[in-house]
């Protein structure tokens, strides 16, 4: 026997998450999130966590990202303390030549109302004591940060429950099939039916578009991350690929690789890593390794979002992206809008999965 609801939400990540809860403000019929394992031991919670809005480009792809971490000091006020810091951003470059590089995106970005400076060596110096002093400059951005990935998706289910969300967990979805004006999904704990479906499955999207016969060009990127000892507070800023946590411990991730959902850590990609962290902050040579881990990144083919109505399917929406913790404020609110007005307050039609057709 089905169990009908009124929307449905597949994965409950951060992503998925953030949709629940932004929904549940405004929309108390039956909602429901079905993710396959819990919602923090897959992708959202294997990240660094940054909230990133400098570097990005094209440049109305940082002005989107803008957008979402404007809405992080509210989130808090609204969800509780999710340990967000907007501590500002450093993304540093160790050759001269790539000064002008730098100054172009400062320029490209300032059209559309973004501020980066472009730092000298003693400026970066004076900001991060510890960084390389061979170091040639940087780029640096007010609007950088991160936050607690772990509190952050807790504190949105938490509130969605509160607004009476259901979640089934441990859950796989097997099938999606349409009857009538409905979705029928098939799970392993059972068959539900639902006027409206999302799919927020993160990197198994393309897995979960295929059930119900759609393409959704998502790839998979393994992340190794590498975490220190806990150390006095001595780093500053969300800096390209390394950040200090409250507790100290410093988190160092750059590594992008091709492995399926292989979720292994390699001895040559943790050598690189601490290689380049070294690099970055001499003084880590001293630091111990305490654990390393890797996080399946979903990458879609374009590095773009990929949100909004599926196009010939009524009532189907998607919600796919690449960098979900710095962009779920803003995803939250505007497919809540979608679902609810109709339309956005913000145009979303440049990620609309009809660009890959």
């Amino acid at each position: 026997m089905e169990t009908s609801y009124e929307t449905i939400i597949i994965g409950g990540g951060v992503v998925g998450s953030s949709i629940a809860y932004h929904l549940s403000e405004r929309y108390k019929e039956g909602l429901l999130v079905i993710d396959k394992k819990f919602p923090m031991s897959g992708t959202s919670g294997s990240t660094q966590a940054w909230v990133w809005v400098h570097s990005k480009t094209p440049a109305w792809y940082a002005e989107f990202s803008m957008y979402s971490a404007e809405l992080y000091p509210y989130l808090a006020k609204k969800i509780g303390d999710v340990e967000y810091k907007r501590t500002g951003g450093l993304s540093p470059f160790f050759r001269e030549q790539e000064r002008e590089k730098a100054k172009r995106l400062a320029e490209e970005y300032g059209k559309i109302g973004i501020q980066i400076d472009v730092l000298s060596r003693e400026e970066v110096l004076a900001k991060e004591p510890f960084f390389n002093p061979r170091v040639a400059g940087a780029t640096f951005s007010l609007l950088d940060g991160n936050v607690n990935p772990f509190r952050l998706i807790d504190m949105y289910m938490r509130t969605a429950k509160k607004n009476g969300v259901h979640y089934s967990t441990y859950n796989r979805v097997t099938d999606i099939r349409r009857r009538n004006d409905m979705f029928i999904v098939v799970s392993e704990k059972g068959t539900y039916a639902s006027k409206r479906l999302i799919l927020a499955a993160g990197p198994w999207s393309r897995e979960l578009g295929k059930l119900i016969g759609i393409n959704i060009p998502i790839n998979q990127v393994r992340g190794q991350i590498l975490v220190t000892e806990p150390l006095k507070p001595f780093l500053r800023y969300t800096i390209s690929g390394l950040r200090q946590a409250n507790n100290g411990e410093v988190l160092i991730g750059y590594s992008m690789e091709q492995a399926g959902f292989d979720r292994s850590t390699t001895l040559d990609v943790i050598q690189e890593t601490a290689n380049l962290a070294i690099h970055y902050v001499p003084a880590l040579k001293k630091a111990k390794i305490v654990r390393a881990f890797s996080g399946i990144r979903a990458m879609p083919e374009d590095g773009l979002p990929i949100l909004g109505k599926v196009p010939g399917i009524d009532n189907l929406y998607v919600a796919a992206t690449h960098s979900g913790v710095t962009l779920s404020p803003l995803i939250g609110t505007l497919l809540a809008e979608l679902l609810l007005d109709g339309e956005t307050s913000l145009p979303i039609e440049r990620y609309s999965l009809s660009r890959f057709a």
